[in-house]
């Protein structure tokens, strides 16, 4: 599908996000940033977007024997002018990335068609295509991004917080990675830190708004998000995020 901007040129608010994240290694973005860059890329009808989280899948990988996330997952191929959904495959990273749950494949549900092919989805991926083509070198720039995809839900229960990074502070094994919070509900911390390569903190910040986002450039800088507890213990309380990361196909 064709999903060019609007635009051909980049907005001022797109061009500081990109020179933070070339910096610095990540990006900060509250909500009304996070609007205006996805509107220029096509971004609509958020409420049927944010409501599909409340269809996941338990993950029965989880080698902690926690059953505390719910996920999705599609993969695409991404050019400067189309998004592609590859057919559905297995999640896959080494034991190098994820020492808790790496090293086998995991076969999660798939996101479905109505959302994977959603004006958010789209505009969500666009958005950190258009930052990774800008920054990448282009010597070494794909002919195409190979885009993983991921909604999650993270559930506090009383006696067990729920862990958005359950791997602890990491990389996810691939080039650029964004983090947009969909939904909060009755759930205290979350915050997350970003290390250099050395793991000295660099910064941290919550994702408290939908829409908030994150920008990571994962060679450069390591992540990390704090878990989870209910604020009052007699409601439901999770966390909603889709993480987009793209690396050489």
């Amino acid at each position: 599908m064709n999903t060019k901007g609007q635009s051909d040129k980049f907005s001022p608010l797109f061009e500081q996000a990109q020179k933070n994240l070339s910096s610095q290694g990540f990006d900060f973005l509250q909500s009304e940033k996070t609007l205006a860059l996805f509107e220029d890329r096509g971004f609509k009808n958020w409420e049927s977007f944010a409501e599909s989280w409340n269809h996941l899948g338990i993950d029965r990988y989880m080698a902690d024997g926690g059953r505390y996330r719910r996920r999705r997952y599609a993969t695409f191929s991404v050019t400067p002018t189309d998004i592609t959904r590859k057919p559905h495959q297995p999640h896959y990273q080494s034991r190098d990335y994820n020492m808790l749950n790496g090293g086998v494949e995991r076969w999660f549900r798939p996101i479905t068609d109505n959302i994977a092919h959603h004006p958010v989805m789209l505009s969500a991926i666009r958005t950190i295509g258009d930052m990774a083509d800008v920054l990448t070198p282009e010597e070494q720039k794909p002919l195409a991004w190979h885009a993983e995809v991921h909604q999650f839900r993270i559930e506090a229960l009383p006696d067990a917080e729920g862990k958005p990074t359950p791997e602890g502070l990491h990389k996810d094994g691939v080039d650029w990675v964004l983090v947009l919070m969909v939904n909060r509900h009755n759930v205290e911390q979350g915050i997350t830190t970003i290390h250099d390569n050395q793991k000295e903190l660099l910064g941290s910040f919550t994702l408290a708004h939908p829409l908030d986002a994150a920008l990571v450039n994962d060679h450069q800088v390591y992540h990390g998000v704090t878990a989870v507890t209910p604020v009052d213990s007699t409601q439901p309380a999770f966390r909603d995020v889709l993480v987009v990361t793209l690396r050489h196909a």
